[in-house]
């Protein structure tokens, strides 16, 4: 089968996971900064297409930086290409969100496929351990890395920054996403009517199998493999974080981690000399956001935004989720993962397909917004050991709110079958690569009416329960819908009734608000 000369291709691919030997203060003072392990992850992916490889990197005309959270750059993109001793014509640091590297990989191929860009790098590094082992150091010792002149102009961001909770939900504690996922949780336990000690073990029993998938995955974090019950039981070095997730059920952000992606067109790739069976095939891609606050969803159980982008992608690539070998759904949370596989068709049990190939945010690492880098990076590897089998990557920003998807293959993509949908999206095609976006279609849908004010009777909807660090329930965020359907936030502080909300089903409990607080009954 002939290849476009504009397909877009990832041929290399590069993941650094720098394990600490010692975090004492002199220890810590020698660990380069983040676009430092960025620089490395780079270099990596250059060599990692073989061929003539780093001459790609050399002449990227694109650079993407996932913005990250660790040290503060007033143009991340700028000190990395630096470092590198490359000068891309174009800059851009990510807005905040786990879904944009997934995001960025795919307006990347749309533009090598038009044409715009011969080859493009996409990259993402974190210091979350480092930060973190000096922040607790009895010395606090100054970290030695640089800061950017004043003057230099703040980064070109890729997408405009925007709020992501209103301010009713603020006062309830929702910008912390582990609470804002319990949310979903609660409620997908009670729509499947189970007891919370039986729920939290069954999703302990899905993060062992994303667990013992990173103790095979040499990038990954954490490689220790526990079990189940390890994973459920509550102790000093598991606390509760968010009932019911203790800290073994959400994702590691102290880190030292980064990935690079090098994504070009097959007749770069060719003059390059990067062998054929190093290239992957980004063949399609979909991009949307639910109703984006919280308080607008129509409920805490399902994802629009997912289920049209999947069908939209699938239909892009005219292949069905059944065709698809290897999967890595996010896995943020156990919700994001219930949600994302129920809405794509996917058992997400199903020991023939796990429904990672990295081991998820947990044990693999979650390196601020860099995870989704990671998971492309360990599905070019596997796909490269599996010619013609098909690839799905997932990523979530926020409190399930932006969606971005990918479909890659180790082959160039076939002809779409016939009756092939793009599930009623906006699809831009170029050099057989497909984007879709269902967005018009996502956003068209019912959403939640709310009221910030309301007071009276109230039905709870769900509910979420942070701990504090002394390990008891330091108080609970309530959805409440009011008689009208409309949807206020509430507060539980009673110890009685915080441990209600612990051992009972309280969803669709009666309760009164008055003043942001619900009385339950």
């Amino acid at each position: 089968m002939s290849i476009d000369p504009r397909a877009p291709v990832v041929v290399g691919v590069g993941q650094v996971t720098d394990r600490p030997d010692g975090d004492g203060a002199a220890d810590l003072a020698e660990r380069d900064e983040p676009v430092s392990l960025m620089a490395r992850a780079v270099t990596a992916a250059g060599e990692d297409a073989g061929g003539r490889g780093p001459s790609l990197v050399r002449r990227a005309q694109a650079l993407v930086v996932v913005d990250p959270r660790t040290w503060h750059y007033r143009d991340a993109g700028t000190a990395l290409a630096d470092l590198l001793g490359v000068d891309p014509a174009l800059r851009l640091v990510t807005a905040a969100g786990g879904h944009q590297p997934q995001r960025q990989v795919n307006r990347a191929a749309l533009a090598v496929a038009r044409g715009e860009l011969d080859v493009a790098l996409v990259v993402a590094g974190e210091r979350g351990q480092t930060v973190a082992a000096a922040r607790r150091h009895p010395d606090r010792p100054v970290l030695p890395w640089g800061v950017q002149d004043p003057a230099l102009p703040l980064a070109v961001r890729s997408d405009p920054e925007r709020r992501f909770t209103t301010e009713a939900e603020d006062r309830h504690g929702l910008d912390v996403p582990t609470v804002a996922a319990a949310l979903y949780e609660h409620a997908l336990r009670a729509l499947a009517g189970r007891p919370p000690d039986e729920h939290r073990e069954r999703i302990a029993r899905r993060w062992a199998v994303h667990a013992a998938v990173a103790a095979a995955n040499p990038a990954a974090w954490d490689r220790r493999g526990p079990t189940a019950e390890e994973i459920a039981s509550v102790g000093e070095a598991n606390p509760m974080v968010a009932d019911p997730y203790t800290r073994l059920l959400c994702p590691n952000e102290e880190v030292d981690q980064a990935a690079a992606l090098v994504v070009c067109s097959a007749e770069a790739a060719r003059a390059a000399g990067v062998p054929e069976e190093r290239w992957v095939f980004v063949v399609a891609g979909a991009d949307a956001t639910d109703h984006w606050f919280l308080s607008h969803r129509a409920d805490f159980s399902a994802s629009p935004a997912v289920r049209l982008s999947g069908a939209a992608a699938l239909g892009a690539a005219g292949i069905g989720v059944d065709d698809v070998a290897h999967l890595d759904l996010d896995a943020s949370s156990p919700a994001a993962l219930e949600v994302s596989a129920t809405e794509l068709g996917v058992d997400p049990d199903d020991p023939a397909r796990p429904p990672t190939v990295t081991g998820g945010p947990t044990f693999a690492g979650s390196p601020g917004d860099g995870y989704g880098a990671h998971a492309v990076a360990t599905l070019v590897r596997c796909l490269r050991r599996d010619p013609g089998a098909w690839g799905l990557v997932t990523s979530v920003g926020f409190a399930l709110s932006a969606h971005s998807l990918g479909l890659y293959r180790s082959a160039p993509s076939l002809p779409r079958t016939a009756g092939a949908t793009d599930a009623g999206a906006r699809v831009e095609e170029a050099a057989g690569f497909r984007w879709a976006d269902p967005q018009t279609s996502v956003s068209a849908l019912a959403q939640r009416a709310s009221d910030a004010d309301a007071s009276g009777e109230v039905t709870v909807e769900t509910y979420s329960i942070p701990y504090g660090p002394d390990g008891a329930p330091a108080r609970a965020v309530v959805a409440c819908l009011t008689p009208d359907g409309r949807r206020s936030w509430a507060s539980v502080t009673d110890p009685d009734q915080l441990e209600l909300l612990a051992v009972e089903e309280c969803c669709g409990r009666l309760g009164r608000l008055r003043d942001g607080v619900v009385d339950l009954r």
